[in-house]
């Protein structure tokens, strides 16, 4: 009960102070400290960029590159990776405004195939019949 009327006297508090005029506690902002606002545009440089990375992993047989550059709106590069009949795929490519994406792709022969493992036999258990003719309790069924 004591909550209650705490809740309802913080209620009543509450409402009095917003209907009630501050007086001299409240001041109208000052105008002539307000600026005007302005919408500042930044201008962005052309982007200019070069990366390459390679992985030669001789253990997975994960041998790959790629080379890209980029300035303005012209991007070119070229990345290689080894197909699985061992050729070696290499991928020439360019994009433009105006021309858009193009690629080029090439592939060469190593002088070597590339040496898949061997799947690993998997052993199956037969699966357990279970007797059709045996009744289940009727809690089983749903």
């Amino acid at each position: 009960m004591f909550s209650l009327v705490s809740i309802f006297v913080l209620g009543v508090a509450a409402a009095a102070a917003i209907e009630l005029p501050l007086g001299s506690v409240y001041h109208a902002p000052a105008t002539h400290l307000v600026k005007p606002l302005l919408k500042t545009v930044e201008v962005e440089a052309p982007a200019h960029y070069d990366f390459s990375y390679s992985v030669h992993d001789d253990h997975t047989g994960d041998i790959k590159s790629q080379t890209e550059s980029r300035k303005g709106d012209q991007v070119q590069g070229q990345y290689t990776l080894i197909d699985a009949d061992g050729y070696q795929r290499i991928v020439d490519y360019t994009s433009d405004a105006h021309n858009g994406f193009n690629a080029v792709v090439r592939r060469e022969p190593l002088g070597h195939k590339v040496i898949k493992a061997a799947p690993i036999p998997v052993a199956y258990a037969q699966p357990k019949l279970i007797a059709t003719h045996a009744k289940l309790p009727l809690s089983l069924y749903h």
